[in-house]
């Protein structure tokens, strides 16, 4: 198995990696109760998607 000639420099390593981190979550606002919410994703406070009603939330459940 073939083996590299000669052995990486600790900047090029370190140059590589630099772009290893994760990156934080974009958020959208939901258009219907304006609460941050993953896009394309059902809200999980109103239950709405695109505009219209996808989930049937029940409100008196919350109020008790």
């Amino acid at each position: 198995m073939a083996q590299p000639k000669r052995r990486w420099s600790k900047q090029r390593t370190h140059t590589k990696r630099s772009t290893w981190k994760l990156e934080t979550p974009n958020f959208a606002t939901c258009s219907h109760c304006h609460e941050p919410v993953m896009p394309h994703k059902v809200c999980p406070n109103c239950g709405y998607y695109n505009g219209k009603e996808v989930v049937v939330k029940d409100n008196a459940k919350k109020a008790n």
